[in-house]
């Protein structure tokens, strides 16, 4: 059964974000939402749960439709409140006062603590807040679940419940996901929507598939193109040559056949359409300017403690060699940045049990973008440090996704994917041949994400890396460290950790 119909559906807000997007949303439906950084994934979620409307077109609705509807974005007013309030408050005053038991079967089906749930949301992480975000919404037993960007701030941990979670829904209860998550998509979702400016596909199929079937679609655009661009040449070549044996022997049947095959190109010309060209929203390049020592970074049975001194694990004697692309495997709060950080404490000098090769130029990006201060502006965290030259700066950030508009104003105001592809461009710039990153995909759409990948596979990049990302760390680590039992241990593939992490816990059946 149909329950949302969009048709001939086009947003323009100052660009054009997409038009005539036609989909159809049905009982058991689980709708994968693709597409770059500010392409308009948020803007069509806001418009099927009617908080805005579109440019053209429209959304025929089932009679009584209830969307629940979950943001990116935390109202201010939740983070007063307990996150139990919170999820209460989405209730009826009427229906909160008499049923609030629901909010215990809720919360209870998401796993979340008794002690957190008593907690002010601005006390907790932000995946908790997004969990309380999440539990606001389905307790209004809507018919349609939006969810716009879900599994951010989640850990491997809670992604795995919330996958067990939606896995769990009512089949009749069709859900339309934005994500950036790879495999979270593909556990997720059985049709993906690829949304475009133009030319928006839609697969019956999850992620993974799709975009193997996108590709297709668009190569064969691109055969069918050129072919009838060809095929236009071809026309008009033999029209001028009738045209000239016409005029030569004044026949008029040549004439008329000549205007006749000029009229089939320019019909065949309107009708061809090229290929689907992505806006890029800018370059990731890294460089790797490559050392001759043996061992980059030597770990000499290093205790990892906690900022007051509690010891997490040992290392055990390791090593990382050029070439190796270690990814750093633990739960949270097992101490993953803790060693980062030493790492990056020892290649600035502080010394200690971590021994590093004097030709090591490192590089180093931190989950939160530290190495960016909000109060510079892209062109003084570029010319400022490097000597490249106004001119250059500015052609280097612009290839970067940093229009000239932005180049000059605060980074504060630049978005979440404009300011990781600047943070990559100035790791780029200082030619390290050493990648330390905790992370990294943090903020990166799913093109940025590849981008990265194939920089750090291409270029031979070694690297030490930490990611919740699983398609991320899965395509570009070599070696696998995973922090278990208070040990660093060498693994050779991540599945036991990520089984571990995201198979764990009740199954969370929920039911109406």
């Amino acid at each position: 059964m149909t329950i949302l119909n969009i048709n001939a559906l086009g947003v323009t807000l100052g660009d054009r974000l997409f038009e005539d997007l036609n989909l159809t949303v049905s009982r058991g439906d689980r709708v994968g939402l693709v597409a770059a950084n500010g392409r308009g994934k948020t803007t069509l979620l806001e418009c099927l749960a009617g908080i805005s409307e579109p440019t053209t077109g429209d959304i025929t609705r089932a009679r009584g439709l209830r969307a629940g509807y979950v943001t990116q974005i935390i109202p201010e007013k939740a983070l007063t409140r307990t996150l139990y309030e919170w999820a209460l408050a989405a209730l009826p005053s009427e229906q909160a006062e008499y049923e609030s038991w629901r909010v215990d079967v809720v919360l209870g089906d998401m796993s979340v603590p008794y002690e957190f749930q008593h907690k002010p949301l601005h006390s907790l992480s932000g995946g908790w807040q997004r969990t309380a975000m999440l539990a606001a919404a389905w307790i209004t037993e809507p018919d349609i679940l939006l969810l716009d960007e879900p599994t951010n701030h989640l850990d491997l941990h809670r992604i795995g419940l919330l996958q067990e979670w939606l896995g769990g829904l009512p089949r009749d209860v069709p859900v339309v996901v934005t994500s950036h998550d790879r495999a979270f998509l593909d556990a997720t979702t059985n049709r993906t929507l690829f949304l475009r400016a133009e030319q928006s596909r839609v697969f019956q199929l999850p992620f993974a598939a799709a975009r193997a079937a996108l590709d297709d679609a668009d190569a064969a655009d691109e055969r069918r193109f050129v072919n009838d661009l060809n095929k236009v040449q071809q026309l008009r070549k033999q029209a001028a040559k009738l045209k000239n044996i016409g005029i030569n022997s004044g026949s008029d049947l040549l004439i008329t056949k000549t205007k006749q095959l000029n009229e089939r190109a320019a019909r065949i010309e309107a009708a061809t359409k090229p290929a689907h060209q992505d806006r890029s929203a800018g370059d990731i390049k890294l460089a790797n300017s490559g050392t001759h020592a043996k061992a980059l970074v030597t770990l000499e049975d290093v205790s990892v403690k906690t900022p007051d001194g509690r010891l997490l694990y040992k290392t055990g004697q390791k090593w990382i060699l050029p070439g190796d692309r270690i990814v750093l495997l633990g739960a949270n709060g097992t101490g993953k940045t803790q060693l980062v950080k030493m790492i990056h404490d020892a290649l600035s000098g502080a010394g200690g049990a971590v021994k590093c090769a004097p030709s090591v130029i490192p590089a180093y990006s931190d989950q939160h973008l530290s190495q960016l201060f909000d109060s510079d502006t892209p062109m003084t965290a570029v010319a400022g440090q490097f000597d490249i030259g106004d001119q250059r700066a500015r052609a280097v950030l612009a290839g970067a996704g940093v229009t000239i508009q932005m180049q000059d104003t605060k980074i504060g105001a630049l978005s979440g994917g404009q300011k990781a592809r600047l943070a990559m461009l100035v790791l780029r710039l200082r030619n390290p041949n050493f990648y330390l990153l905790d992370e990294p995909t943090n903020h990166l759409d799913i093109e940025g994400q590849e981008a990265l990948e194939d920089e750090l596979i291409e270029h031979d990049a070694s690297c030490l890396l930490v990611s919740h990302d699983r398609s991320f760390l899965r395509n570009v680590g070599n070696r696998f460290w995973w922090i278990k039992d208070r040990k660093l241990e060498e693994v050779d593939s991540p599945e036991p950790f990520l089984n571990k992490e995201t198979g764990e816990g009740k199954s969370l059946r929920t039911e109406r």
